[in-house]
């Protein structure tokens, strides 16, 4: 067994051995608005649920040279935004919306993607999702930096709204075989659902 201190690596590398080990992660495609009307949207594969009362879901964002990214920025400044389930269907249009685009700028427009009403906040969603999640803005912290600027703003989204195509949901539950959820690995890999496979939890 290889043994490493963490305390003795750079952030590449341990960039790498937790992308490389935390597999396969969901990826969150996150919408925003800008203060100036702007339809932000990005890619996030540092995700997961948070609680379910009330449901709540969490995305980390890193930063560029300590300063805070577009969806960051924009949430935290209208306490809003909206989580996509990325899935097979259009996850080309999502991997184009990485782009780094200057914030007057629309990664929604640039991926030819369509905008999408919520119900109960302003930040629109995207049509294509087959499940989409209105949050509101519960948390913001500033974590990591090692005592300088902070690395990352984690933010903590409670869901106000679910949208969800018929296709994948059917009686309280979603299908994850029509979903066809594609998740992150390392690098620019990426993977679909493999083999399902169940087994009862102890009691």
């Amino acid at each position: 067994m290889i043994g490493l201190d963490a305390a003795a690596l750079s952030e590449r590398e341990s960039y790498k051995l937790l992308i490389g080990s935390v597999i396969p992660r969901p990826i969150a495609f996150v919408t925003t608005v800008s203060s100036s009307g702007v339809l932000n949207a990005a890619p996030y594969s540092y995700f997961n649920i948070v609680a379910a009362n009330p449901p709540m879901v969490s995305i980390s964002v890193q930063r560029r040279n300590g300063q805070r990214k577009d969806t960051s920025r924009n949430a935290i400044e209208t306490g809003e935004f909206v989580v996509h389930i990325s899935d097979e269907s259009y996850i080309g249009p999502i991997n184009e919306t990485a782009a780094n685009l200057p914030p007057d700028e629309s990664e929604v427009e640039l991926a030819g993607l369509t905008p999408a009403a919520s119900a109960k906040i302003a930040v629109p969603g995207i049509a294509e999702a087959k499940i989409r999640m209105e949050c509101v803005l519960e948390h913001a912290l500033e974590l990591g930096g090692n005592g300088e600027e902070p690395a990352c703003d984690l933010l903590i989204g409670r869901v106000v709204y679910f949208h969800l195509n018929e296709e994948v949901y059917a009686d309280g539950h979603i299908d994850p075989l029509r979903l066809r959820a594609v998740s992150r690995l390392a690098g620019n890999s990426y993977s679909k659902l493999g083999d399902i496979f169940s087994m009862e939890r102890p009691l």
